[in-house]
């Protein structure tokens, strides 16, 4: 069987079996037999295998295997010789129907497998145990494979697994990974090994191969690679250095991976600004929520190692309290605590817009410098939730909508709008749903829904987000549609996104409504100085269009007599 097909021939084959891999519907059962694919492969279970998983293309399986004609006549035997059978899949190393009907093995099965001629040995047989055109049957038991992955996609890096690893998860670009490795030329000549290497992902280490690798295995895991050049050192190949020898040019290497562990790192504001490293990971999946109460060990330094403060690490001092997204600890930190589960231990670096910015600040122990990155190891003790919205009934719903308002209202006169689009929006999701409520409530509801849709219009406005602005006056106008502020907020929204026309609907419409509205008078002259510019500006524009195409006509008439006459 081995010598079937020959390994210049595999490409072709694997690309033409790729359309043939069957598929089932339904499970075989013992005794039950099916045709696989349309080519009259047939496969009866004799015995069901472990599990759920199925081997692959690439993939090195061990098989015992009984071959016999349809008249019984028994040609080969593994089960004879004693030793188990090993090739790898769909690499044209075996008949076709030997690739096609193994993949759909679980580890342990039991089948036979009828192979008609044209997916065996063909019209030449294999003499002198097989004859042309000769159906062939085959008891084969699949005791194991080790998976075999390309994981480039290119050829550059097979990934044959040795020890299977620990849950799901894979590591990332920013994560920090611990390994071990040995690397062999292909003659088994060791150029490399090193044990507890730590790297970050991206960073990559010793050849781009390693960093390819980590980022598809799991925690444990003990794989083999086969590395092409490209993956390895190329044409130029890496002199010997140290410990390690040399590598020739274009060499394939064997390099022997271990992924023992590694520490998640997270973008906390998806800028780079706030990153966290996680040294313990945390309990369950349930994390601090704006307005959370937590408890936290903290200690914060600067990036020469100055300890600036330091809560609940050494003896005598006290856990540190905040409640999040209440400005009560840098951005940074209230940002990053909010993703992190209870246990959980981190590293947080944390950047100067998202800490105590430009100027000079005193804390508990030193002082920090204006502009400082500063570093938190910080471990969550325990956290209370703020209510949501689902826990609470109809009348905390109206009283938690009420104190996020008042916040708003704080906020927006310090002149954070953003924070105060915030409270706006979360005291709106409130009472967004209000079908539980009576006939009272659902009136508490509407106006206050109204008050923040409204203001958080001007925090809109002042942000520059003038669509958003547009969107939440509408919203106030779909049900109160003499609104004046609304029409005025609207209307100001228009102004900058240069809908002057709908400017002035909203302006003359709130103008009925409350005709001594300063406010309103006030911007109806911003908006005939916008409507003045804009005129201008047409005027000049047309005009100068027409100007050059004045030009242009009279050169071409221009240019007509001389046409005529050089042709006289």
């Amino acid at each position: 069987m081995e010598a079937d097909f020959d390994f210049s021939a595999a490409g072709a084959m694997n690309d033409e079996m790729m359309d043939e891999t069957p598929s089932y519907d339904a499970p075989l059962k013992v005794g039950e037999e099916k045709e696989i694919g349309n080519q009259g492969l047939k496969k009866k279970l004799l015995k069901e295998g472990e599990g759920w998983d199925t081997p692959d293309n690439g993939d090195e399986v061990e098989v015992h295997y009984t071959g016999t004609l349809l008249d019984g006549t028994q040609f080969d035997s593994s089960r004879d010789r004693g030793t188990p059978f090993k090739f790898t899949l769909g690499q044209g190393q075996v008949i076709k129907g030997w690739d096609q009907g193994i993949k759909t093995m679980k580890k342990g099965e039991n089948a036979l497998f009828t192979i008609p001629a044209e997916l065996a040995y063909g019209e030449s047989g294999s003499p002198p145990t097989i004859p042309p055109n000769a159906t062939l049957r085959f008891d084969v038991q699949l005791l194991s494979w080790l998976s075999v992955k390309d994981i480039c996609k290119d050829g550059g890096i097979f990934k044959k697994i040795l020890n299977k690893g620990e849950k799901w998860e894979n590591p990332k670009d920013l994560d920090e990974v611990l390994v071990n490795y040995e690397v062999r030329l292909e003659d088994g000549t060791l150029v490399a090994k090193s044990d507890g290497v730590e790297f970050t992902v991206q960073d990559g280490h010793f050849c781009p191969a390693l960093s390819k690798a980590v980022k598809t295995m799991k925690k444990g895991e003990k794989v083999l690679l086969t590395v092409k050049p490209q993956y390895g050192f190329g044409e130029k190949g890496k002199q010997a250095l140290g410990n390690e020898g040399a590598i020739p040019a274009n060499a394939t290497l064997q390099i022997t991976l271990e992924l023992v562990s590694w520490k998640t790192v997270s973008d906390v504001t998806k800028d780079k600004k706030v990153m966290k490293k996680i040294l313990k990971e945390g309990e369950g999946y349930e994390r601090p929520n704006e307005g959370a109460v937590v408890q936290v060990k903290l200690i914060g330094k600067l990036q020469d190692g100055t300890v600036f403060i330091n809560r609940g690490y050494d003896d005598g001092t006290e856990l540190f309290d905040f409640k999040t997204d209440e400005e009560q600890v840098i951005d940074g930190l209230d940002k990053a605590v909010m993703t992190m589960k209870k246990g959980e231990v981190a590293i947080l670096t944390i950047a100067p817009e998202y800490a105590f910015g430009s100027t000079e600040s005193k804390q508990e122990l030193a002082v920090v410098p204006p502009n400082s990155t500063v570093i938190y190891e910080i471990e969550l003790n325990s956290f209370i939730k703020e209510k949501e919205s689902w826990d609470m009934n109809t009348q905390e719903k109206i009283e938690a909508a009420g104190k996020k308002k008042e916040e708003g209202n704080s906020l927006f006169k310090a002149g954070k709008y953003l924070k105060a689009s915030k409270r706006y929006e979360k005291a709106v999701k409130y009472i967004e749903y209000d079908t539980s409520f009576d006939d009272e409530e659902k009136k508490q509801a509407k106006a206050l829904k109204v008050s923040c849709n409204l203001n958080n219009a001007a925090c809109k406005l002042k942000l520059k987000e003038y669509k958003q602005a547009e969107k939440l006056c509408t919203k106030v106008l779909e049900s109160d549609s003499g609104n004046v502020k609304a029409l005025y907020r609207r209307a100001q929204a228009y102004i900058h996104l240069a809908d002057l026309d709908l400017a002035e609907l909203d302006i003359k419409k709130a103008l009925e409504i409350d005709p001594d509205n300063r406010d309103v008078k006030l911007e109806y002259k911003v908006l005939k100085e916008k409507m003045k510019e804009y005129n201008k500006k047409d005027a000049k524009f047309y005009g100068n269009m027409f100007a050059k195409l004045g030009v242009l006509d009279s050169k071409k008439t221009a240019a007509a007599p001389m046409a005529i006459d050089s042709k006289a």
